[in-house]
């Protein structure tokens, strides 16, 4: 069902695209945005069944949503989906990136050139295959992007600089796209997610490589003393999707339960 009290998307024309709408956070948003008036296509890259299952059930209440297969580290397959989202829609209002592969938690001395190039392929070099074929329809609809990174950006957890490296040059290309393409009118926004109970934070705890011991430091040092969830960064990236964050552009939004503070 839709949300009646906050249709931020209701009068917009096209849709958003979500790349990584199977993924934990992914799905969240997908689901926000489609609950909050916004047409959805979102991509996947092997999770066929769970694409199904997102838009049967979105669909099932009242929402316009369609699924498209897109491996974003082939250029010709991310342009693709852009058009996709033009065709099927009309219009691309909004572009949001929660895509990227599962990073484990490793000392960056154990990381071989050749794995950090991979990591840059698959998330960094990802998430610039979609934006810039987007850029066009994005002019022409003063839209906005969200890119989905980490909050480790800004406070380092040992261990993460596989994915807070990668996570980092996305961060840098959002905000000189943000310098660039402000004067058409289209916004370039970033949210961090800090330690959540699902997402990339659950596979840790489920593969072991955040123990007990682990868990109760990270706890220790986030302020509210809790981890959050997928539906908090969901309504972080509608906020900055949306109109009500019409002045926001070239930030970065921690959802970290004061962890970077």
């Amino acid at each position: 069902m839709t949300d009646d009290d906050n249709q931020d998307f209701g009068g917009r024309k096209g849709a958003a695209l979500v790349a990584g709408g199977t993924g934990g956070i992914g799905a969240a948003i997908v689901r926000t945005l489609a609950r909050r008036g916004s047409a959805v296509l979102f991509t996947y890259r092997a999770s066929e069944k769970s694409a199904e299952a997102l838009t049967a059930e979105l669909r099932a209440e009242g929402a316009q949503v369609e699924s498209v297969r897109a491996d974003l580290t082939d250029e010709d397959e991310a342009a693709a989906a852009i058009r996709s989202a033009v065709d099927r829609f009309g219009a691309l209002h909004t572009l949001v990136y929660a895509a990227g592969p599962h990073v484990p938690m490793v000392h960056l001395s154990r990381v071989p050139p050749s794995q950090y190039r991979q990591q840059l392929h698959a998330d960094t070099l990802a998430f610039y295959n979609l934006i810039h074929p987007a850029l066009d329809a994005l002019r022409a609809s003063a839209g906005s992007v969200v890119a989905v990174t980490t909050a480790a950006t800004q406070r380092y957890p040992v261990r993460d600089g596989l994915s807070s490296g990668t996570k980092g040059a996305v961060e840098a290309v959002v905000r000189a796209l943000a310098a660039e393409e402000g004067r058409y009118g289209v916004r370039f926004n970033c949210v961090g997610p800090g330690m959540l109970t699902d997402g990339i934070a659950a596979r840790l705890i489920e593969d072991g490589e955040l123990d007990d011991a682990a868990l109760q430091v990270t706890r220790r040092n986030i302020p509210l003393r809790r981890f959050g969830n997928a539906q908090d960064i969901a309504e972080a990236v509608t906020f900055l999707a949306s109109d009500r964050a019409g002045f926001i552009t070239g930030q970065h939004l921690a959802v970290d339960g004061g962890y970077t503070v």
